[in-house]
Parts: C-alpha cells; structure tokens; sequence
C-alpha cells in the first residue's frame, strides 16, 4: 500500500489531502508518513528474524525526536554520530544499551556523555580515539565498550562523496592497522572490545558490495579469535538504497536472505544501521510554484523550496520525482524547478517534463524523508520548514516553522 497517493485528481497522505495541509500549514512542508516508517521499519527487521540483531536506526537520515520515539517504540536502537543525536535519543526515551555511537570526531565531552549515559558500545575509527575513550574512563571509573571501524576496501558503486569503505575514505582503519587496534585495546585496562564494524557506503543497489565486505570481516574475526579476543557483536552498517528514479534495490528481505545464510550458526549478534531504507520514502516536501518565467532558452518554475531545504539535488546532483498535489489536466512542459536563493545551484530538478504549472499551485517532492530536512539550513536568512506527521486521519506538527525571531535568537 501506498500511503502517499492521488485520489481523484488530489494528493493524499495517508488519509489527510496534502491540499489541506499546505493550505493549514503553509509551504516549504515536510510532511511524513507513520504508517510508511512503521512499515518500512517492520519489514526491514523481520527480514533478519534468523539473526540474533539489533536494528539501530541512522539518526542523521532524519533525526525529529518524535520519529525516533515512532521507531524506539517499535525496538529500534539508534545509530549515533554526536553529542546531539545522544540527546535526541535519550529525549526520545530510546533506552541507552540499544544506541551505538559511530563517527571520525568525537570529541572528549561527547565521549563523557555516551559513557555516563551507558551506551551500548562506540565504533571506534582511529588509534588516538581509542586511547582517549580509554583515559576518560579511566578517569570516570568506567570501561567503555568498543569495536572499531573497518575499511574492507570494498567499492559500493555509489556516489563517491557517500562511499565511506575504500582506501582514499576518512573512515575506519584499515585491515592492518585494526589488528593493532585490537591488540592495544585488549591491553587497555578501561576498554573491552566485543565487536567488529564495518560501513561501506550510502544508497546501495547491489547486495553484492555488503557480501564482499562480509567476507572479509569474517576472515578478519578469525585473526581475532586466535587472538584470544571473543567478539560478540558484528555491526554491518546501513547504506541499502531507495527508489528515486529507476534505481532497483534489492529488498530487506533479499539481505536478510543473505545474511542469514552466512551467519546464522556464529555466536554473534548482528546490528544493521538503516537510515534511508526506512524514512527516505515516507516522506514529501511541499512546495508552492510563486513565479513562472520564460527566457529564450528555458523555462522556470520558481518554487518556495529552496536548497537550504533540499539540498541534495545541488549537492549530489539527486533526483527527486516532482508531481502535482491537485491534478490538472494540461500538457506536459519541460521546466526547470527552482528556488530563491542566489546560487545558481539552487535547483529542485532539471530539464524535468511537469504538467504546465501556474502561479500559485503546489508541488510534492518525492524521497524527501532521508537527508531532507536534517540537511537544511538558514542559508540566505531563510527560517526553516515546518515538519508535519500524518498518522491515519490525524495530522500533527512536529517542528514549527522558524520564525525571523528564531534567526538572531541566539545572535548576541
């Protein structure tokens, strides 16, 4: 089921026209679907029901604190990269033993917080990090529970800037060096390292890239326990892809299948870090056309959204599906969709064949769920969406819109 769709010629969020929404609310809108998250998180984590495993959401895909407390309800722990996300977590009642903080930078009172909080365990990605978790829990009378971060090498034929798992990337350590990891945190009076972590990339269309690196974590774990150290945790990251255009990701339940397969006679528990899988889709963000204009070359739809919301078309050159809140029956036209902001940069979509579009109307951009709004920006002193979660017949706001006030609000 659907739960964004047109009925009649109108947009409908679950039971609420999107219509009534912008009208309600006004434009840009990010407007999420529960039924969608519930979904799509249900049927990410039944597919490793073979697997002992923790499904740890990926706060940075989207990070309101009443999605996060949507899927802690459901089971889900948190995958975390600051200080910020710990709070939100905790904010959202997301027990801390199911939250593992993963990231390149953490920095000494974040490292402070996570441990007084209990978190399940840091993936840690650097030998200085290592031994800073070590002295602070040393000073605080705590051992911080590690795995570290391995760059198998793998490439995941994704767009290089969310390709996390090969040599030339900032992320993990390499084979080698994380052999010398484990040694010296097994030496570590503060530390205790139960698992190995391993994340090779974003919107992965191929299941083949995870299996590789699979392989090789495996023959890294038996170096490990002739080692004498006893890993209990294997964290294989997130990364599965969505549909945006053409893309044909494999389905959790094809992973799942994989996993399963391989792993399912080895004492591990297996954590899986969705992001995008589970909110990329289940949400929109509304727009109103405010001008058309026609030059001798192009034609363009100004929208309201700009790329302090939606970044991702100017920063990945992404694709995003537009269509129509109310239907009109008019020919298509290729247009150009952008917003206000002085960058030439600042597009929606290009060359993209939309019905003619007047003044006034409303457009849905599709996908917006992940990377949408936890992206965005005051970039040209522009407040900030509103955030809506449409659950049934019920809408409710869960982020007001910024106001001029709340731009120099913190300025002194």
């Amino acid at each position: 089921m659907h739960h964004f769709e047109m009925r009649n010629g109108n947009l409908f969020a679950e039971e609420v026209p999107v219509s009534e929404l912008v009208r309600t609310h006004g434009t840009p809108l990010y407007i999420y679907s529960a039924a969608t998250i519930r979904r799509h998180f249900e049927t990410f984590d039944s597919a490793f029901a073979g697997l002992r495993h923790l499904t740890c959401y990926s706060v940075k895909a989207n990070s309101n604190v009443n999605l996060l407390r949507l899927m802690g309800s459901m089971g889900a722990g948190l995958d975390i990269v600051s200080g910020g996300e710990l709070y939100r977590g905790l904010a959202a009642g997301v027990p801390a033993e199911r939250i593992v903080y993963s990231g390149v930078g953490k920095r000494p009172e974040e490292i402070k917080e996570a441990l007084s909080a209990g978190i399940l365990m840091f993936n840690v990605e650097s030998l200085a990090e290592l031994v800073r978790i070590n002295d602070i829990a040393q000073g605080m009378g705590a051992v911080a529970k590690v795995s570290f971060r391995i760059n198998p090498d793998v490439d995941p034929k994704t767009h290089p800037y969310i390709s996390t798992g090969m040599k030339k990337n900032k992320f993990g350590l390499d084979l080698e060096k994380s052999l010398e990891a484990y040694a010296l945190a097994r030496d570590l009076t503060a530390i205790e390292p139960v698992g190995i972590d391993c994340h090779i990339g974003s919107q992965l269309t191929s299941i083949s890239p995870f299996l590789e690196a699979l392989d090789k974590i495996l023959n890294f774990k038996a170096k490990l326990d002739e080692m004498g150290l006893s890993i209990s945790y294997l964290d294989l990251g997130g990364g599965l892809g969505i549909t945006y255009n053409e893309e044909e990701p494999p389905h959790p339940r094809e992973f799942g299948e994989a996993l399963t397969a391989r792993l399912r006679d080895m004492p591990l528990t297996v954590i899986l870090e969705p992001g995008r899988v589970i909110v990329g889709n289940a949400g929109i963000l509304a727009t109103q056309v405010v001008y058309t204009k026609q030059t001798p070359s192009k034609r363009f739809l100004i929208v309201d959204a700009a790329m302090n919301d939606l970044v991702r078309p100017a920063l990945y050159d992404s694709f995003h599906r537009i269509g129509e809140i109310t239907a009109h029956d008019r020919p298509p036209v290729k247009v150009d969709v952008v917003g206000p902001i002085c960058e030439s940069s600042d597009f929606l979509a290009r060359d993209r064949e939309l019905p003619g579009m007047e003044q006034g109307e409303y457009l849905a951009v599709y996908s917006a769920g992940a990377y949408g709004f936890a992206m965005s920006s005051n970039y040209n002193s522009r407040p900030r969406a509103a955030e809506i979660l449409v659950d049934g017949s019920q809408a409710r706001v869960i982020r007001r819109r910024e106001t001029y006030e709340d731009l120099t609000a913190l300025e002194q």
